[in-house]
């Protein structure tokens, strides 16, 4: 009888655990962004390492004081496509980090794929915003954007 006990507060005890687990990792370090409150979206021009801000219509953005690469926001820009191609630094090597189920409007896997095939264009828009990391914007042709952020490898020295 004390087997049973034992195995039956070991199973509880795990199924616990890897739910708040679960919870933690989803959603409980996430908080809404708002542009006002200090937050500015802003591209590096070519030939600079300034960055300047943009023009951001309809933000939506998430972040977590937990880590840096926890970073997104979907966005629109009153940019041409050209315009920004031929003023601001491409980003070559972008990979968009999958962000959680509940924060519909990125889609990684689709931005990724927008990249690859040349849909959309990706952006440096701060190089080393937090020690290591980039934030990265993808835009496409019809002005909505994407933010993230994402290793650059100068940490890997």
């Amino acid at each position: 009888m004390n087997g049973k006990l034992v195995a039956g507060f070991l199973v509880v005890t795990a199924l616990i655990a890897g739910a708040l687990i679960y919870w933690l990792q989803i959603y409980a370090f996430y908080s809404p962004l708002v542009l006002h409150d200090g937050v500015e979206l802003r591209l590096t021009p070519i030939g600079s390492d300034a960055p300047e801000v943009i023009a951001v219509e309809q933000f939506e953005g998430i972040d977590a004081a937990s880590s840096p690469l926890r970073f997104r926001s979907c966005f629109s820009v009153p940019l041409s496509l050209a315009t920004l191609t031929e003023t601001y630094q491409l980003y070559q090597l972008a990979d968009p980090l999958i962000a959680p189920g509940w924060f519909t409007c990125f889609d990684a896997a689709g931005i990724g794929e927008a990249l690859k095939t040349g849909e959309a264009v990706a952006f440096l828009s701060e190089a080393n915003i937090a020690r290591g990391v980039d934030r990265v914007i993808a835009v496409y042709p019809d002005g909505r954007a994407f933010a993230w952020h994402q290793l650059n490898g100068s940490l890997e020295e």
